[in-house]
């Protein structure tokens, strides 16, 4: 075969059409412009070697730092071991954070070919913190080149690109992160249908949203991401941009058709509606051609490199402004209970721990310290403060007389109750949610954690919530205009600046002589009275939570417990 040179890693039979060579044989052009028309029609899609050669002109053409690694570079440190096998059981460097290596259609020996280049890649580029992508990029570029060399020296111009306002690769969190909630905007903004339907079917917009370069860099069938592949070489990272909101564009089409036009939209697990995504994209072929997905990707109107910077660059501030630069990524931290020396009337030592999975992570490492319990304290709301106040964040536990065990994770001191007088006022934190144990075990967390598009841009000031045992008084809800409108700014920069389009979704906690209550607005998750017997719960606002047990129930026991901090003592 005449691309053997260029395909010493492809298994050809899994090629299908791209194995048969045809089109043109060279490609004469000078002018971008002329260039750019080239890459969207695929004038060399239908020849391997040309395809190969055209990539090599243009990552040779990318402006790079003056000193970048190349093909030397990579024979002088593999030495001999360029000529040995190599495993794919030498795991990926961790700024990967998990992305494996796509096979596509190289032999099953070259992909660990593609872990030996990106390992080498780890130690000649060590300012590289976060780079999910990097995994499929390689694994492309390994289609296309003549040795592991090669395609060594190709990744590296990429990752080593230095032109100004041109990105091809995030190679940190922050650039990464900023670049999801981009994706954010983009989508509300450019592919509203499709992002209503994310928002209506899945309980952390942003987490499916996290997934879009995935899609199509690592999910796409590779037919199709190396058309996507030309044209993102000469025109740059915002080609990804049209892919991905094309591609949920198509998504959402498929599941209008799938459910005959009936528009029957529940909410499910994210992690449900990610994998939906990643199956219809992986199956693509079957109903959309590379050109139908480029065409469309290309339909998209006003969407320009400098509003794509402009968004980037706003997001990305606003994550330095929240101290979000690296990944934080969350330790599994078992709560090391002794079941000898543990002791709750209401969960066991096993739930104990599945709570504490819940809880933020800079509390995790606390042991669980009993506050109050009605069965020694007996049942008064003035014991309960007087046994609660000076700690927090505090973890109420109720049991109720039906069997049913439900409660909260309250994030500030009940101490600050007292600033509203006699007033029934609301405090608290996002941190703060619900849950319920039995008969079964759900957590419901801030609204605007799952659904940031309900907040805007800029945060009030003076937010003091009033509400009566009973209900929410509606008279509360007026905030200040924020400056920007919300269209403007990205809906997860939104989140972060909490200024909320209605206050009955910040209703975390509230108490006063007769009552205590945990989430607000058109109900709450928890009413419990005075004398820590009867209680209510209900759908809130707030935590957007169905009723935790009984609606009306009665209270058998309530605990309240308080973090230790075992370091500190």
């Amino acid at each position: 075969m005449a691309e053997e040179d260029y395909g010493s890693f492809v298994d050809w039979n899994q090629m299908g059409d791209l194995a048969k060579s045809s089109g043109p044989t060279k490609v004469d052009c000078k002018d971008l412009k002329e260039f750019k028309q080239m890459a969207r029609q695929g004038y060399w899609a239908k020849n391997h070697k040309l395809r190969a050669q055209v990539y090599q002109q243009l990552i040779k053409a990318i402006p790079c730092r003056t000193v970048t690694p190349d093909a030397e570079v990579y024979r002088d440190i593999m030495g001999n071991a360029a000529t040995k096998k190599p495993s794919s059981h030498i795991p990926l460097p961790e700024f990967v954070d998990g992305s494996p290596v796509p096979r596509y259609c190289l032999k099953a020996e070259a992909v660990a070919s593609a872990h030996q280049i990106i390992n080498c890649l780890a130690g000649q580029f060590p300012d590289i913190s976060h780079c999910p992508s990097l995994p499929a990029v390689t694994s492309l570029l390994l289609h296309f080149s003549t040795d592991e060399a090669q395609c060594f020296e190709h990744v590296s111009r990429m990752l080593a690109c230095n032109e100004p306002g041109k990105r091809l690769l995030d190679q940190t969190f922050l650039a990464y992160e900023s670049g999801c909630m981009t994706f954010g905007d983009l989508a509300n903004k450019y592919c509203t249908a499709a992002h209503k339907l994310i928002v209506a079917t899945a309980q952390d917009v942003l987490e499916v949203y996290s997934d879009w370069q995935r899609w199509v860099l690592g999910d796409l069938p590779f037919s199709h991401v190396v058309r996507v592949l030309d044209v993102y070489l000469v025109e740059g990272y915002k080609i990804l941009y049209r892919v991905a909101i094309a591609l949920l564009k198509f998504y959402r089409k498929h599941k209008a058709g799938a459910q005959g036009g009936q528009g029957n939209q529940q909410q499910q697990d994210s992690g449900k509606v990610r994998a939906d995504i990643q199956a219809f994209i992986k199956g693509i072929a079957s109903t959309v051609t590379p050109d139908k997905l480029l065409e469309k990707a290309f339909s998209i109107r006003l969407f320009s490199r400098k509003e794509i910077t402009l968004l980037q660059l706003t997001n990305e501030k606003s994550l330095q402004q929240k101290g979000i630069t690296v990944k934080q990524k969350r330790r599994n931290v078992q709560l090391a209970l002794n079941p000898d020396t543990f002791s709750s009337e209401i969960v066991s030592a096993k739930e104990m721990r599945d709570i504490w999975s819940w809880i933020p992570e800079r509390f995790a490492l606390c042991q669980p310290q009993l506050l109050f319990t009605t069965s020694t304290h007996g049942c008064s709301l003035n014991r309960f403060y007087s046994h609660c106040e000076g700690y927090e964040p505090t973890l109420l536990l109720i049991r109720t007389t039906d069997g049913d065990v439900c409660g909260a994770f309250l994030s500030t001191d009940w101490e600050e109750r007292k600033r509203g007088g006699n007033k029934l006022s609301f405090f608290g934190t996002g941190e703060c949610f619900v849950f319920r144990l039995k008969p079964e075990m759900e957590r419901y967390e801030w609204v605007v954690i799952r659904h940031p598009e309900l907040a805007s841009s800029i945060k009030t000031q003076g937010q003091e919530d009033t509400a009566s045992s009973e209900g929410q008084n509606s008279d509360s809800n007026s905030l200040q205009q924020p400056e920007k409108s919300a269209g403007d700014l990205s809906p997860f920069l939104s989140a972060r600046h909490f200024n909320l389009n209605s206050k009955n979704t910040s209703m975390f906690m509230a108490g006063n002589f007769d009552s205590i209550i945990v989430g607000g607005g058109e109900g709450n998750a928890l009413y419990i009275d005075s004398e820590l017997n009867h209680g209510r719960t209900g759908r809130c606002t707030t935590f957007d939570n169905p009723p935790l047990c009984a609606e009306s129930f009665q209270v058998s026991l309530l605990e309240v417990w308080g973090f230790q901090d075992t370091m500190a003592s």
